[in-house]
């Protein structure tokens, strides 16, 4: 499968983005720090061809910048989750919670009908491969900590409170 890539600056450093063909978003990743290889080689050793093409990845790119200037709370653009049915649905559920808003990983489980199964959610949620516009970022542990993020704990804390900024919201 073909997929396209680009980058995109935010306040937390350069998200890597790859589109499919019919321009669904199938991966988005913070660069700094988060590995060796670059998005380019992670895609190409998934089995992708891999190219650029500004035109294809212009919506996303778009939409995360809108993010980050405050002006969208909300993605429009099409994503392709790729995962097991679990993990999809916790996915699905992540996009569910308000911006600027967070629930706990056993608040997830308990609304998707698993009351006790808060750490599949983390494990789901440490396998999202479309971080901010898949808002893993809003779940944080029962005891109000923030629990994991796979960009670093930093990022995830930058995330919420750029939120709440937006919202006028307290820290």
């Amino acid at each position: 499968m073909n997929v396209y890539v680009d980058t995109v600056e935010s306040p937390a450093g350069e998200l890597a983005l790859a589109v499919d063909g019919e321009g669904a978003l199938i991966y988005l990743k913070f660069v700094e720090g988060n590995s060796n290889l670059t998005v380019e080689e992670e895609l190409e050793d998934e089995g992708f061809e891999v190219s650029r093409d500004e035109a294809r990845t212009a919506p996303a790119r778009e939409e995360l910048r809108e993010y980050y200037a405050g002006e969208r709370r909300e993605f429009g653009v099409p994503v392709s989750l790729v995962g097991s049915e679990w993990q999809k649905a916790v996915w699905r559920e992540l996009t569910r919670i308000p911006y600027g808003e967070t629930r706990s990983y056993g608040e997830i489980a308990d609304r998707l009908d698993r009351p006790g199964a808060a750490r599949a959610v983390g494990r789901a949620n440490a396998t999202n491969r479309l971080p901010v516009v898949v808002p893993c970022h809003r779940v944080i542990a029962a005891d109000g900590s923030l629990g994991g993020f796979n960009g670093g704990l930093h990022l995830k804390e930058q995330l919420l409170e750029h939120e709440r900024r937006v919202l006028g919201v307290g820290s």
